[in-house]
């Protein structure tokens, strides 16, 4: 296999104009293509290809397309993170809320392996969680003010402090390791079932690893499925054989899952402002139709009509 060596801007212009790309600003793709980088932008390029494992583009694509759906797809990426961190720090006030109440303030009490799951199969589980916790307090509670102030007075961090060096990643690990009867007191704050609460937790901290890294979002799949939910039904989202086709483990789902355990308010914002960076995507991008590109997505057509629903 050939090594791929470093390419000017000028030969970066004209490998794509020798793929079919369209480029009528060169000072435009060169400002761009300098502060966004060449893989990045082109790393699109599959919605725009003639036909698929090829490398030409459809007749007609232009530069300003491409980037469209570069920056459309970072429109949704910010509007999606900012939403998925109100659910992490809903999470960490209500788990270590929970937990506080019930097994005290203190790491000691808190932390102590009885108050988690006593199942066998789980115990390595449970260690290894308590474990990461108990690290995140050595290594980052002298990092931040608030962790640093109880452990320089008080010579212990309550978990309501603890869970701000946390990552979501570790809420999720701590939320399956709870016993069941915890777990099913906090999932009736978003009247769904423990069960389901850990699976969207465990998809949440995927999709949040997506945008928090700036990886491409909009084709974005995870490897296991939501469950099906009113949702679907009252979209009257397509079947196949395998089930609906939208809102599985794609970005649908994701909004699927937002609308559950957002508020109605913070949802409804959400949504607003999707359709806003649609309908500006829709101006700015002719040779793929809108419908095929939420599509590629994960979108019903009919994909705003949640906002009306309970």
């Amino acid at each position: 296999m050939a090594n791929k060596i470093f390419k000017t801007l000028d030969q970066q212009i004209e490998i794509l104009r020798n793929k079919g790309l369209i480029i009528n600003d060169e000072t435009l793709a060169r400002k761009i293509l300098f502060r966004e980088n060449y893989y990045f932008i082109t790393g699109y390029r599959h919605l725009f290809i003639k036909i698929p494992k090829s490398d030409k583009y459809i007749k007609g694509t232009k530069f300003e397309e491409l980037y469209a759906m570069f920056i459309f797809d970072r429109s949704i990426r910010n509007i999606f993170f900012k939403n998925i961190l109100i659910i992490e720090n809903n999470m960490k006030s209500i788990i270590s809320y929970q937990l506080s109440k019930k097994y005290g303030f203190r790491e000691k009490d808190y932390l102590d392996p009885r108050n988690f799951t006593q199942d066998s199969l789980k115990a390595r589980q449970v260690k290894d969680v308590l474990n990461k916790i108990r690290r995140q307090v050595r290594i980052n509670g002298r990092q931040h003010a608030a962790t640093s102030h109880y452990l320089d007075n008080y010579g212990y961090v309550p978990l309501w402090v603890l869970v701000k060096v946390l990552s979501f990643g570790i809420i999720g690990e701590l939320y399956s390791i709870l016993k069941s009867e915890d777990q099913v007191n906090i999932a009736k704050f978003y009247s769904i079932s423990a069960s389901t609460l850990d699976l969207y937790l465990e998809l949440l901290s995927n999709f949040r690893n997506v945008c928090a890294h700036e990886d491409i979002l909009y084709d974005h799949r995870t490897q296991r499925g939501i469950p099906n939910t009113k949702y679907h039904e009252y979209l009257a989202i397509p079947e196949d054989e395998d089930g609906y086709i939208y809102g599985k483990n794609d970005l649908y789902a994701l909004v699927i899952i937002l609308k559950v355990m957002l508020s109605k308010e913070e949802f409804d914002e959400m949504i607003t402002e999707i359709k806003y960076a649609v309908d500006i995507m829709d101006q700015q991008v002719e040779v793929v139709p809108t419908e095929d590109i939420l599509n590629k997505i994960g979108f019903p057509k009919n994909w705003y009509d949640i906002i009306e629903t309970d």
